[in-house]
């Protein structure tokens, strides 16, 4: 009877050896996991980053046609290039009139213009744009937006008139048609275009890049010459 039972008394500590050992190698797998997670987590959290960098330089080029300056938590992830200088962004219809009314010697003469432009808003890339990718956060930064260009559409003459002895030269109509595009830009500038053109530019980069993380525009002022 006691020649039966030796097997068993043999196997018990072979069994919980093997289980020791193997609880041990659980121990160990599960602490250089853990000691290794931080490193995994940065390598996958600087890939994602990248893919997103990847993801807003292809935005650029489709919107503006060019790549900007990206970083990657303060690292150069791509370096820019500028084939074009301006970014549209905004068109509008901009009308203004301006009359010419002058009177000599009792003789009146009167020109009346009325202008159709086109007025662009939009950035000036020669003064900056450089992306910044981090995990909380992506800033976008450039100038503000501004009136860009100004284009002539239409000039209608709306009033015409010479007086007995004061007569409309030619120099009266040339003075009368330069003053329409200032008229424009003046108009232009002072609307609430330059303003749309940034809210258009933040929803266009917000329907083409979708990120966890929010995508703030930071405009730069213009140093003032002292």
């Amino acid at each position: 009877m006691s020649k039966s039972a030796n097997p068993y008394r043999v196997a018990w500590p072979i069994a919980l050896t093997l289980l020791a050992l193997t609880i041990a190698m659980t121990i160990l797998i599960i602490f250089l996991r853990l000691e290794s997670w931080p490193a995994r987590t940065a390598r996958q959290s600087t890939a994602e980053l990248e893919s997103l960098g990847k993801n807003l330089r292809a935005a650029f080029v489709d919107i503006a046609h060019l790549q900007p300056r990206i970083t990657i938590n303060d690292r150069v992830y791509m370096e820019q290039t500028t084939p074009v200088s301006e970014l549209v962004v905004l068109s509008r219809r901009i009308e203004v009139e301006h009359e010419l009314l002058h009177s000599w010697v009792g003789s009146s003469k009167r020109v009346k213009l009325h202008g159709t432009f086109i007025a662009k808003a939009g950035f000036d890339l020669r003064k900056g744009l450089s992306i910044d990718i981090r995990p909380d956060e992506i800033m976008v930064q450039l100038p503000h937006a501004q009136i860009l260009g100004v284009e002539q559409q239409q000039v209608d003459v709306l009033a015409f008139e010479n007086g007995l002895w004061n007569r409309i030269s030619g120099q009266d109509v040339q003075s009368e048609l330069s003053v329409l595009p200032e008229l424009a830009w003046k108009k232009a500038a002072e609307s609430e275009l330059p303003a749309e053109a940034e809210e258009t530019l933040q929803k266009q980069l917000e329907q083409r890049i979708h990120t966890a993380q929010p995508l703030r525009l930071v405009f730069k002022d213009e140093k003032k010459s002292e």
